[in-house]
């Protein structure tokens, strides 16, 4: 990378006569007309002039990475040279080291563009902004390559894109089909998805899902929720395949509390005679499967394979310890806040 930089320092120099050094994020020396032991402060997003040192400072991205750029002189002639040198490097990464389109949504979904980045390659590949969302799905290593080849099948041609995370799961960024009404939401077509891979190869799969974006340069933040959205599920050892971030912005609020704050809250919501239920994994796994099946009693029982009448005596033995009927969705709704306290203080 030193030596692209010194490359690209030197052809700027060839162009436009402009001398500058570069230094790296932590603000050491890397290249140019500087001293070699100069430092510069690293707290530079944009351009900082220094009038009492007589230097102006400017963020430049190259491939991907963050530099420092410096010039001597603080006047507006120099001000200018950093915008001019930034918007050249911006380009040369683009022009001189192009991507192909899969890499730069990769690069969006890492964060690693910028907004005047995303509109030129939209531009270079006739890309509108449409609502999209991002699944992140977890997969045995050794079947990645089987449920790539499912997730293309199931992709828009041109729109949709299946890519290798940096954790190595499967990142699947999916565009809205304004002309297709055949699932309600992301979450039905996530478990669509999870369904067909499993019966096409076998792997049991795990699916997380962020939130609908309207901005291709958006995309970001929907990869980045559809990973807290299984960092969450993991916390809580939730039950579920598939999971969406809004299902967990709840979680999420509460893990971002003080443990003092949540234990304060744990002692308002249980007294000490109904902790004894949420130490039972028998009794804590009917709830959970009665809460998951929308309070039905015929559902659950059909999915724990128990008879109605023992779910029942089950239902009626949590209300009694805990003073919770979780038939109603009020006392439902404070069962499951404590459940999901109790895990995130353990």
């Amino acid at each position: 990378m030193d030596a692209d930089i010194r490359i690209f320092i030197n052809g700027i120099k060839e162009k436009t006569g402009i001398e500058f050094s570069v230094y790296g994020a932590d603000g050491n020396f890397i290249a140019g007309c500087a001293d070699e032991n100069d430092v510069v402060p690293t707290n530079v997003e944009d351009i900082i002039v220094d009038e009492e040192k007589n230097y102006t400072l400017f963020l430049i991205k190259y491939k991907s990475k963050s530099f420092i750029g410096k010039i001597v002189g603080c006047d507006t002639a120099s001000k200018n040279y950093a915008y001019l040198i930034s918007e050249l490097a911006e380009n040369s990464f683009f022009k001189e080291f192009g991507i192909s389109k899969r890499d730069f949504v990769k690069a969006i979904l890492l964060g690693e563009t910028n907004y005047s980045q995303v509109k030129r390659y939209m531009r270079k590949y006739s890309i509108k902004d449409m609502p999209a969302f991002v699944m992140v799905i977890s997969v045995p290593e050794e079947l990645t390559d089987d449920v790539k080849e499912i997730l293309y099948n199931y992709s828009l041609v041109d729109t949709d894109f299946v890519i290798v995370t940096p954790e190595s799961q499967l990142a699947f960024v999916k565009f809205m089909d304004n002309n297709s009404e055949e699932y309600q939401s992301s979450t039905e077509y996530a478990e669509f998805l999870k369904q067909s891979i499993y019966e096409e190869t076998g792997a049991l799969v795990k699916i997380s899902i962020g939130g609908t974006v309207n901005n291709i340069i958006d995309l970001s933040t929907s990869y980045s929720q559809a990973i807290v959205a299984a960092r969450m599920a993991e916390a809580i050892k939730s039950r579920s395949d598939v999971y969406s971030y809004r299902e967990f912005v709840t979680v999420k609020m509460l893990e971002d509390m003080p443990k003092y704050k949540l234990n304060e809250y744990l002692d308002t919501l249980m007294d000490a005679s109904g902790r004894e239920i949420f130490t039972d994994e028998e009794m804590i796994l009917t709830a959970e499967e009665f809460l998951e099946n929308s309070l039905n009693v015929s559902e659950t029982a059909r999915k724990l394979y128990l008879h109605r009448n023992t779910l029942i005596y089950r239902l009626d033995k949590i209300e009694k310890v805990t003073g919770l009927n979780i038939r109603k969705f009020t006392d439902a709704l404070t069962f499951r806040l404590i459940t999901i306290i109790s895990k995130l203080v353990r």
